[in-house]
Order: C-alpha cells, then sequence, then structure tokens
C-alpha cells in the first residue's frame, strides 16, 4: 500500500508540474525524505499526507487507489488507441456545441492560466463554443483587506462606492491579463491552427441584491438580463465570449456580482449545452470525502440540505464556501434547462479534457435525471444484449445462446444503461422458490465502477417483489465478485430439481446462493 500512495503522490506532484525539491520546500520536508516517501520505502504520517492533499488541492482518500483507476498516463500504444477511439465518440457529439466555463480568480493567482487557455484553444479547434466567466474575488479580497474592513453577509461582499472603485481595478486587470493570455503563444506548446479571438463587452444587465437580514447589499447586484443575441453572435463569428462578473443598470450603475452567478444565469439564457466550473477538488464530494461523480437534482438538493443543517459549509469536510455557492449555482442551472453541469478540479492540468472526453471523466457531474438506469430489457436492446453475451458464450464464461433464444427470452432480462449506452445485461428465470440469474455480463470498459453492483441491486429487488427467498448463479469466472457481493458457494446438488434437466457438467460452473 506504501508504494501505491507514493506513486500517486508522484503522479499527482508531476501533473501539478511541481520538481523534487519545490514539492519538499512546500511541505518544509526535505528532499531525500520525500523520495523515499514516492519510492514506497518510508511510512507516512497521516498529518502529511491531508497537508500534501492540501498542496496538491485534492483528498488523501484518492492516494489509496491504484492509478490508472481515474484518469492516468497513457502506458501503451494500446491504451492511446483505445482513448483515442472513445475520445472519437464525444468530438463528434460536441461539434458546434456551446460551453460556458466559469473559473474563479484563483486560477490566474495559482498560475494555472495559461493551462487554461490551452485548453480552451484546443476545445474551440474541435469546432466548439466557449464562454468564459472569470471571477476576482480572491484579488479583491487581498486588496480590500489591506484598506478597509469589508462586511459579508451569507459569504456575500457588501459592495460600497468607496469599495466599487477598487473591484473595478482589480477587474481591468484580470480581464487584460486573460486577453493577453490568448494572446500569448508559448514555445514548445501543443498550437493549434485557431487564433482565438476573445470578445467582451457589456452583456449583462444588473440590479441591487437589495436588503439581507436587514443589511443594505449596496452595489453588490444580481442579474436582470442577459444580451443573448449579442453572444450568440459573437460566438457565431468564431470568437471566445468574455464575461466579467460586473453588470450594469440602465440608469448608469456598476454591480458587482458572483462569477458563479454570471455563469449559471448566461448558461440559462444563452441555452448552452453545458456548464463548467473550476473548483478547489476533484469535484463534490459526500460527508465521508469520497468523490461523488454523478449527482441528480434530488441528490443535490439532499446535500445542500445535509450542508445547511450542519449550520454552515466550514463544517461539511472538503467543501469550501466557495464550491458551496458553485453547487447552488449548479443547482439554478439545471433548473433552468441547461442540460449538464460539471465541477472539475482546478489544480490538475487538463481535468477538463478528462472529464469531456473520458468514459471515467475527472469530477462531478450534474443532471436532472440519472444518466445510468437499470430496467427491463425490450426488443428494441436484443442486437446489443446479443453482442455483449455471445463473445462470452463462445469463450465458454457464459453458456453459449443463440440469438433466437435470446429474443425468444427477452421479457427475463434486464439491462442497465450509461448515457443510453447498454452497458450490461443479467437474465432472471424463476425455478420453484428459487431465481436464477444468468447471462450476467458488464461491458469490459465498463468493469469495476460500480455498474455491475447497481444491476445486481436492481435484479435482486425484482426477485423480492416476486417473492423469491434466495438467489442463485452458476459462474467460471467470477467468484470472488460474486463473494465479495454476498453470495456463498453452495452445493449443486441443493440446486432446485427443474433447474438440474438444464444442467451442464461438461462445464464445471460453481454454484453460489444469496438469501434476499
Amino acid at each position: 500500500m506504501q508504494k501505491i500512495v507514493g506513486n500517486n503522490i508522484r503522479e499527482l506532484r508531476t501533473l501539478h508540474g511541481l520538481t523534487l525539491n519545490a514539492f519538499a520546500e512546500k511541505l518544509a520536508l526535505s528532499p531525500s525524505n520525500l523520495s523515499r516517501i514516492e519510492r514506497g520505502s518510508l511510512n507516512i504520517k497521516v498529518s502529511l499526507l491531508q497537508k500534501i492533499a492540501e498542496v496538491l488541492g485534492t483528498s488523501p482518500h484518492v492516494f489509496f487507489n491504484k492509478y490508472g483507476q481515474n484518469t492516468g498516463p497513457i502506458k501503451s500504444i494500446k491504451d492511446f488507441t483505445h482513448q483515442f477511439r472513445e475520445s472519437s465518440r464525444y468530438i463528434n457529439e460536441y461539434s458546434g456545441k456551446t460551453f460556458v466555463i466559469g473559473f474563479g480568480g484563483e486560477i490566474i493567482q495559482d498560475n494555472q492560466l495559461i493551462s487554461l487557455v490551452h485548453d480552451i484553444n484546443l476545445l474551440q479547434s474541435l469546432n466548439i463554443r466557449i464562454v468564459l466567466v472569470y471571477g476576482i474575488r480572491p484579488q479583491i479580497d487581498f486588496l480590500l483587506n489591506k484598506k478597509s474592513t469589508e462586511t459579508m453577509v451569507n459569504n456575500i461582499r457588501v459592495t460600497t462606492k468607496d469599495s466599487m472603485g477598487h473591484v473595478i481595478d482589480v477587474n481591468g486587470r484580470i480581464k487584460t491579463t486573460i486577453e493577453c493570455a490568448f494572446s500569448s503563444k508559448p514555445l514548445g506548446v501543443l498550437s493549434t491552427n485557431i487564433d482565438s479571438k476573445v470578445s467582451s463587452g457589456n452583456f449583462l444587465t444588473a440590479r441591487p441584491l437589495g436588503v439581507i437580514n436587514g443589511i443594505d447589499m449596496q452595489l453588490t447586484g444580481q442579474i436582470r438580463r442577459v444580451d443573448t443575441d449579442s453572444i450568440i453572435n459573437k460566438l457565431d463569428n468564431k470568437e471566445v465570449v468574455l464575461i466579467s462578473p460586473l453588470g450594469y443598470s440602465p440608469v448608469g450603475d456598476i454591480f458587482n456580482l458572483s462569477f458563479e452567478h454570471v455563469a449559471s444565469h448566461v448558461a440559462s439564457f444563452i441555452k448552452a449545452d453545458k456548464l463548467i466550473f473550476y473548483i478547489s477538488q476533484n469535484g463534490i464530494q459526500n460527508m465521508r470525502g469520497e468523490l461523488i461523480s454523478e449527482l441528480t437534482t434530488i441528490k443535490a438538493e439532499n446535500l445542500l440540505s445535509n450542508i445547511e443543517k450542519n449550520g454552515s459549509p466550514e463544517k461539511a469536510p472538503y467543501l469550501s464556501y466557495s464550491d458551496f455557492n458553485i453547487l447552488k449555482s449548479c443547482m439554478h442551472a439545471i433548473k433552468h434547462n441547461v442540460p449538464k453541469v460539471h465541477l472539475i478540479n482546478r489544480h490538475v492540468t487538463g481535468s477538463i479534457i478528462a472529464e469531456l472526453f473520458t468514459e471515467k471523466g475527472s469530477g462531478t457531474i450534474f443532471t436532472d435525471h440519472p444518466r445510468e438506469i437499470v430496467r427491463q430489457a425490450e426488443s428494441k436492446d436484443l442486437k446489443k444484449i446479443y453482442q455483449l453475451i455471445s463473445p462470452l458464450g463462445s469463450k465458454g464464461i457464459l453458456i453459449d445462446r443463440a440469438e433466437d433464444l435470446v429474443a425468444q427470452d427477452i421479457s427475463h432480462f434486464y439491462v442497465i444503461e450509461h448515457a443510453h449506452d447498454l452497458i450490461g445485461c443479467a437474465a432472471l428465470y424463476q425455478y420453484e422458490e428459487m431465481i436464477e440469474m444468468a447471462c450476467f455480463a458488464i461491458n469490459n470498459d465498463y468493469q469495476n465502477k460500480g455498474h455491475g453492483k447497481k444491476l445486481l441491486e436492481y435484479c435482486e429487488k425484482v426477485c423480492k417483489k416476486i417473492g423469491a427467498g434466495s438467489i442463485f448463479v452458476f459462474t467460471t469466472q467470477s467468484e470472488h465478485w460474486f463473494i465479495e457481493n454476498g453470495f456463498v458457494l453452495g452445493d449443486k446438488n441443493n440446486m432446485p430439481n427443474s433447474r438440474k434437466e438444464f444442467y451442464q457438467p461438461e462445464r464445471n460452473p460453481k454454484y453460489f446462493t444469496k438469501k434476499l
């Protein structure tokens, strides 16, 4: 396990572009001891592991996964070919689509802007229409903490007339920095044939946020209207649209807005296909610090409710106030007809590419409805089911079934879909008071990702509804998996009598049962 942890630390350090010496300095650790940790020859204390995770913008639990289960380096031509083929479907799907990308001022503060710009250029070269919404919160914090005492209400800054001048100055500086980044072409960096033209303007009409808890928020505002036509025209002209966190009123007032508020409203107004937020960690995590790869609106509402019951986001592990506000903005976008919202780690170079062009992704995706569905099979599923089980039948892993037999038994089958792709199946046959689960198969590309367990749980619910007391399987290859999921090795002589006439002793499968 020490070697797994050490290897993961080294891989993530490299992804962040940190040398061994530079990383050791951040940790107040000698380079030699850090090297021993990365080699797995030195035990690491929990406190140090937590510090390493904090510096790398992740959570300690990720170091215990075998590297490669998530996004990792390409290790062979075979891996590259597989990943390239996997990405091609997304390249075709995203062509001509509109993505709104929101990021906080931390991206600029931590010198991550150039990497982001390279990724944006790549997306645009694939004919993806890009709207960028940036934030300036850390830069304002730094400036105002030096100059005056600020008032915060629900983690929202009260923008006074005095502080608004500083906000305008900071915004101008950040806007210029971003435009400059799009104009630069550093040596040694992969370039595209597209020179991204960046266009900005007064796209946002705003109004005062008003009085909250008895406190006048003054020049802190909220969006009233978005100039959709102007944004669409610039996108049609192959321009990257850059939108600041400032809004303007018809009477000439300027309002300070939060970038997450702007991004979610812009995405809704222009009917964007995706909204993407860069955050400080690998997506949203639950109270145990585990990554939630997919959130529906119902699950997100429950998560927000649990956090608010604790008093504040600060009491919820692995969730900052900033990420909490982004989470609420995600909810607004989904409820206002943005199909998908993605949350990705700003600390990981290329995280947006991994999220968009790999099946595994790299963060959390929000949808109104689950991307993964388990249901009873229909006649339209026959071809895909047969394509899934036929190779396993020819290898002797499953009983070899002709396509017409599968068609005849289609009502016995249940399938699991992921993003509208059929990725697994199982068939249920009742024998007396027991039910056999047969033809259990998950597509190779989706194995070891929890899909099989989800299909199993659904089948068990079906069996319980029927009134079966137990379920059984025959397997030649997957005994450990079934044991891990509550099955126990049984005596074949105890199988239902009506099943014995179909038993194929030449296959010599193992017989497992599970009480329901």
